[in-house]
């Protein structure tokens, strides 16, 4: 990995850049997950590289649909595995969700390293024979009846548009963690948290640990997706016109 000084004004990103590509060479994210990684940095710069109060918002709110499901599972591809694997055995820990590895770039070797890496950082990850449960024509199809087939909730971090549709269509909730408003993933979700992975998974884990039964009711009974969608996008063009004026 390059040596990145701490004081770095972009230190953070930079340090998930490495580590997307350390991954990638070692065959544990496909080389199209680092072009998704720069479309949501770029999204991230609109957000100014924070979580927003929207962001936070919506990440009690998912913590609070989490806890309230039944058989609720945590999604994983190649990006997450390798960006936040200590944070996911965290959140699992906090929420009693199961974990299941689901990849549109699917093959055996990339399945068995994600798998291998998640359980090295703590994570209970469910395997097994892997059935077409999804009405999708890819590999995302593929997934466990005991995890995604079952679940009632699937948590999906990052970008994932048509599989998205399709369990929102198997009767299914889904929270997704996108930086893209505009995406089709954040647009059909049940819950779209716009904030970068890295800091909506312990964001998430910590509401998980602290919310109390009255509130975990309350937020997970009262959830609206156009809302959280809207608040984001109006952040954005504010701050667009912020750095605009600033120019002037």
């Amino acid at each position: 990995m390059t040596e990145i000084p701490k004081d770095h004004p972009r230190y953070a990103a930079l340090m998930v850049r490495d580590r997307l590509t350390e991954a990638m060479w070692a065959k544990l994210v496909a080389p199209e997950g680092l072009i998704a990684q720069g479309r949501g940095e770029a999204f991230d710069y609109l957000l100014g590289e924070q979580t927003t109060e929207s962001a936070a918002r919506a990440e009690l709110a998912a913590a609070a649909m989490l806890l309230s499901a039944e058989r609720p599972v945590i999604s994983v591809n190649g990006n997450t595995a390798a960006l936040c694997a200590h944070q996911l055995a965290a959140l699992q820990e906090a929420s009693g969700a199961a974990v299941e590895v689901n990849l549109f770039h699917r093959t055996e070797e990339r399945m068995a390293k994600i798998t291998a890496l998640l359980e090295e950082h703590g994570v209970a990850v469910l395997t097994g024979t892997s059935e077409r449960l999804i009405p999708l024509s890819h590999d995302r199809a593929l997934c466990l009846p005991e995890g995604i087939g079952g679940a009632d909730l699937v948590l999906v971090p990052l970008e994932d548009g048509d599989r998205c549709e399709a369990l929102r269509r198997m009767g299914k909730k889904v929270i997704t963690i996108d930086l893209n408003p505009l995406s089709r993933t954040a647009q059909t979700a049940t819950l779209a948290v716009i904030d970068e992975v890295t800091r909506a998974v312990p964001a998430i884990t910590t509401a998980c640990r602290t919310l109390s039964d009255d509130e975990v009711r309350a937020l997970a009974a009262d959830v609206d997706n156009r809302v959280f969608l809207e608040e984001a996008l109006r952040t954005m063009a504010r701050r667009l016109e912020e750095v605009a004026d600033a120019l002037e």
